[in-house]
Parts: C-alpha cells; sequence; structure tokens
C-alpha cells in the first residue's frame, strides 16, 4: 500500500487563517506538504506542524503564471486557499479569485495533478457583490481547466485567527454600543478544524470528482444571534442598533480606508444583504459536512476556548459577569 509520504500536495495560501489548519490535517495524514505563499520568510511558523522536513514552503504569486507553475513541480494534488476579503493595489477580486483560480487551475492541469478549490457560500455570477462574482468566476475557471476538481464552498468560518468572531469581540471591549448590519440575514457559521477536515478528505479521494461541496455548521443564526453569541461567550453587556443597509454602505464609503477592525467595504455591506447558508440542494445531494461524515461544531462550542481573552477578568470570568 502507498504512504501518503510519498505523495505531495501543494497549498497555495498556506499561511493563513484557513490554509494552518488544512497544514495541519494533511500533516497528520502523512501527506508531504509545500506551501506557496507570496512571502515563504514569513511562513516559519508552519514547520512545527509537522514533522521534520514534511513541510516546505516556497515563493508564488497568483498573479505571475511562471512562479505558479514553479511551486507546483511533480505535485500530486494541488489544493487554492486563496482569496481577499477586501481589494487593495493589485489585489483586487478578479486579479485573486477569478485569474489567479485560473492560473493554479491551468498549471495543475499541465502537471496532470488533481485539484481542490475553496471558494465559497453565496459565489454567483450575478450576484450584486463583485467578491461573489469573483468567486464564481473562479469555480467556473477551475472547472474549465480541471473538470475532476472538488470545489470546496464554506460558509463564514470560525476559529482562533478569523476576521469574523474575534472582530466583535474586540470591537464590544472598546465600545458600549454596536451597530448590527442586516440583523436578521441568515449564516452558517462553520469551525475552521472541520473545514479543513473536510479538505483532507477531499485531498484522501473521499469526495466526489467535479462536485461543489456547501459546507456550514449546525446551527443556522441570524447576524443578530451570532454577535448576542459573542457578547455572552466574553460576558459583555452592549446595546445592539440595527444599522439599516444605506447608512451602513454610505459609513463603508469611508470606512473602507480604515485600519484594523474598524475596516469596513460597500462590497461587504452588500454581502450581507444576502443570506449565507448551505442550499437545499447541497443537502439533497449529500455535498455537505455530514454529507463527509463530519459532525460539524457549533459556535457555542468552540468559541469559548479563544473569546475568553476578551473578557474584563480574563479566562477565569463566568459568562454574564
Amino acid at each position: 500500500m502507498q504512504s501518503n509520504l510519498e505523495t505531495l500536495v501543494t497549498v497555495f495560501g498556506g499561511s493563513g487563517f484557513l490554509g494552518r489548519s488544512v497544514v495541519r490535517a494533511l500533516c497528520k495524514r502523512d501527506y508531504r506538504v509545500r506551501v506557496a505563499v507570496r512571502r515563504p520568510e514569513l511562513a516559519g511558523f508552519l514547520q512545527p506542524l509537522g514533522r521534520v522536513g514534511q513541510v516546505h514552503t516556497v515563493q508564488a504569486n497568483l498573479r505571475y503564471p511562471a512562479s505558479v507553475e514553479a511551486a507546483l513541480r511533480d505535485s500530486h494534488i494541488v489544493i487554492n486557499l486563496v482569496g481577499i476579503l477586501a481589494e487593495s493595489g493589485g489585489q483586487t477580486f478578479d486579479a485573486v479569485q477569478a485569474k489567479g483560480a485560473e492560473t493554479v487551475a491551468k498549471a495543475a492541469a499541465a502537471a496532470g495533478a488533481r485539484m481542490v478549490h475553496v471558494s465559497a457560500v453565496g459565489a454567483d455570477e450575478q450576484s450584486p457583490s463583485a467578491y461573489a462574482r469573483a468567486k464564481a468566476a473562479g469555480e467556473k475557471a477551475v472547472l474549465a481547466a480541471v473538470p475532476s476538481a472538488t470545489i470546496v464552498r464554506p460558509s463564514v468560518i470560525f476559529g482562533p485567527e478569523d476576521q469574523f468572531t474575534n472582530r466583535f469581540a474586540a470591537l464590544a471591549r472598546m465600545s458600549p454600543v454596536l451597530p448590527v448590519i442586516g440583523e436578521t440575514t441568515r449564516m452558517q457559521p462553520v469551525y475552521v478544524g472541520d473545514v479543513a477536515t473536510a479538505i483532507a478528505d477531499a485531498v484522501d479521494g473521499k469526495a466526489k470528482a467535479g462536485a461543489t461541496y456547501e459546507l456550514g455548521g449546525p446551527e443556522v443564526l441570524t447576524m443578530r444571534e451570532i454577535i448576542e453569541t459573542i457578547l455572552t461567550i466574553t460576558g459583555r453587556d452592549r446595546m445592539l442598533v440595527p444599522l439599516p443597509f444605506g447608512l451602513a454602505r454610505f459609513q463603508a464609503a469611508f470606512l473602507q480606508f480604515a485600519p484594523g477592525i474598524f475596516k469596513l467595504t460597500p462590497d461587504q455591506v452588500t454581502l450581507l444583504e444576502r443570506d449565507n447558508v448551505v442550499s437545499d440542494a447541497a443537502k439533497s445531494a449529500g455535498l455537505t459536512l455530514e454529507g463527509l461524515g463530519i459532525s460539524g461544531d457549533s459556535l457555542e462550542a468552540i468559541a469559548p476556548q479563544y473569546l475568553w481573552r476578551f473578557r474584563a477578568a480574563g479566562q477565569f470570568q463566568r459568562n454574564g459577569a
């Protein structure tokens, strides 16, 4: 029987929030992992996730095909995780999530490698959101180049280093009032570890070739319910004020230039106008976490393990104190 140590998996975007969990999951399954990133000198923290020599980082930029082809050399399987939440300079949605995905897929096809491509729930060519349109264009380009590719669409992902739950927890620590954009918009938060397991399963060959999987957690929650859960976990009593989409879009015109947790783009506001949940079609076809035999972890079960640092009295404070 062939050992996974003989299989080289190249992961584009492996140093990001989802990427480090994917690398960890692959290492546990004994794959050799090549991580292709723009700044490999900043990805040294990935080395301890595997055994000595199991994880290797190389330089690659999706906007430069030659670097992608070099990073893919001798690869058996390719995973593309690269995505951005906001545009900056040359890092546009189209350049990264559409053309970038196409570049990786064409290189994978030339190398004869299998491919797993990570997109997002809500990817739609007709969406008013540029982010969602670029995600859909990326999926289309990947399947055109590698028809057997597995597409993975997660809902909003949460975990220790996320830019979702940590952001609201940080804002709640600073302000007695929190504006809520799209308070009735439904989401299906999915734990980063569960998404990584699903991707590793796809690498193992457990997912259907050419299929699109939609990954959501065990609960469908409104945006307001998610923020209320975060406040309960962090022991913060804050006033939640619904913010109309029109006003939110006006504020985002200025906040798109703000730093860190205060940043909000008009396109992100547009995304919040639509539900972000697993479709009925994916459920009926078994193209979900459950279809892969994965029982997802809830936000309430996992978030206290890392959001405790936002409590006034730290780890030992009781919720609501």
